[in-house]
């Protein structure tokens, strides 16, 4: 089967690294102020489907990533989750949870063809929405999550805005990140 039934997600399957080009802005609860982390990053989405779901199929793409700061050997940063095309109505959904226990789904409108788009999330919602626990939105929430890609045929960028509001100190953050990544290998 060709990687066509994928849609748009077609050119991400594969391994995608990057150096130590990657910008996270984000609270540094050590430091008690926003901070600038370099970091490095790696990305594999392995492709699968379809999933019956109704009268039409999904494909999806299993994904891993790992963020390190330099000198670190452990990940500061890892997610787990899938990227999904729904062909019958041209929805590209992201879902997936970090270890610090919220889970997200941001979706979109997309064409089969785009090589570029932008998903959004945010609590509430019922369809593209955000959960955290009781204990962790007590300390801090996540209000509202974008992120735009832009895929060409050995590059990925990404820009991604989190929407926090701490609790202790009422004060919104937007934590945001930004990555280059190279495709390493199509295999994964």
């Amino acid at each position: 089967m060709s990687n066509a039934a994928w849609g748009p997600l077609a050119g991400l399957i594969g391994t995608w690294e990057s150096g130590y080009e990657g910008i996270d802005v984000s609270f540094h609860s050590d430091q008690g102020k926003i901070g600038e982390t370099r970091f490095r990053e790696r990305t594999t989405f392995a492709p699968f489907g379809p999933v019956s779901v109704g009268p039409h199929p999904l494909y999806g793409l299993d994904y891993r990533t790992a963020t390190w700061r330099e000198d670190d050997e452990t990940p500061f940063h890892t997610e787990v989750g899938y990227w999904m095309w729904d062909g019958a109505n041209q929805q590209v959904v992201r879902c997936f949870i970090v270890p610090h226990a919220t889970a997200l789904i941001a979706g979109a409108t997309v064409a089969p063809d785009a090589t570029s788009f932008k998903l959004e999330s945010a609590a509430g919602s019922s369809t593209y929405g955000i959960l955290s626990t009781t204990y962790l939105n007590a300390l801090a929430q996540t209000t509202r999550y974008d992120v735009s890609l832009t895929i060409g045929e050995d590059r990925l960028h990404y820009e991604q805005t989190t929407v926090v509001e701490y609790q202790r100190n009422p004060t919104v953050i937007m934590h945001t990140d930004r990555n280059t990544l190279r495709l390493v290998s199509r295999e994964v």
